[in-house]
């Protein structure tokens, strides 16, 4: 299946783990998100961040739990984020942490992506669920 909407996200910074050491910023903040559309869902999670002294470079990972309803089905999963950026070209990977699903999400895997456009946060999601009571996504 594949899917697509809309969120809102909120970043908060929090203490961070490092500071400026060799011209490196190590970071923290914490992320809650409210998803619109074929997810419909609010997630919480936190981000580690590392900001180089190269400008447009960078690099983050973080997990966030997500729960609500996925194209009709209600329960939660995790996604796990890897990004990096190089001169200011950025490669995201959003994928489902295995084995995270719940309720009637158990099983489910996928990826999603994040576009960024004119200050409006969108998301497209490739998932897929185990074959339940002969039908299968």
């Amino acid at each position: 299946m594949n899917i697509s909407g809309s969120f809102t996200p909120n970043l908060s910074p929090l203490e961070p783990y490092s500071t400026g050491k060799h011209g490196m910023k190590l970071g923290r903040m914490s992320i809650d998100k409210t998803f619109e559309g074929d997810l419909n869902a609010v997630s919480k999670g936190e981000m580690l961040s590392a900001m180089t002294p190269e400008k447009g470079s960078a690099g983050y990972v973080a997990i966030e739990q997500v729960e609500g309803t996925l194209s009709g089905k209600k329960g939660s999963f995790v996604l796990q984020h890897y990004g990096i950026m190089t001169n200011g070209d950025q490669r995201l990977i959003l994928e489902v942490v295995p084995g995270s699903g719940t309720g009637e999400l158990e099983g489910l895997a996928g990826s999603m992506a994040i576009i960024i456009e004119d200050g409006k946060h969108t998301y497209e999601f490739e998932y897929k669920l185990p074959e339940q009571d002969g039908y299968s996504d």
